[in-house]
């Protein structure tokens, strides 16, 4: 995998798997109303399982699709978590995790590029480049966070656990 403009450190477990990608971008807003970014009112071609519905994302595993800064909260290995998506825009996403004494910053500019971040009890890790079309595979102890930057100004972000 490339990086492109991605930070934070990989730890040794840490990588993406081959195989790990993401799915076109999609629209979408935050939980607490229509969003007044890009692509807030445009009808996705291909629907993220949850749509719009970023309270989908509390149990850990979710795939919604964001077109303005958000913050979601969802159970990560070691307790409460947070994704705030930072920077949006075409082609671009910038994301920041936080989890227990932990925190990951990535962001990725181009056409088909993202980022996976690996959270791990003890730590974890980016990975950013171009991505395919699959989304991230589970990990026994550990959340895979996948965001894929949209030529909209959309960002489709998945959070699997096991």
């Amino acid at each position: 995998m490339t990086a492109a403009g991605c930070g934070g450190a990989v730890d040794p477990g840490g990588e993406p798997a081959r195989g790990e990608r993401a799915s076109r971008s999609r629209p979408a807003q935050p939980p607490d109303g229509p969003s007044t970014g890009r692509g807030a009112s445009a009808q996705p071609s291909v629907p993220a399982a949850d749509g719009r519905d970023v309270a989908a994302c509390t149990d850990g595993t979710c795939e919604v699709a964001v077109s303005a800064p958000v913050t979601i909260r969802f159970r990560g290995p070691g307790g409460p978590a947070t994704l705030s998506v930072t920077e949006i825009g075409p082609n671009r996403v910038e994301y920041t995790v936080e989890s227990g004494n932990g925190r990951s910053r990535a962001s990725t500019n181009g056409p088909g590029q993202g980022c996976i971040t690996v959270l791990r009890r003890n730590g974890g890790g980016n990975s950013c480049g171009r991505l395919g079309a699959a989304g991230p595979s589970p990990r026994p102890d550990a959340v895979v966070i996948q965001a894929a930057a949209g030529q909209d100004g959309t960002a489709v972000l998945h959070i699997v656990s096991e």
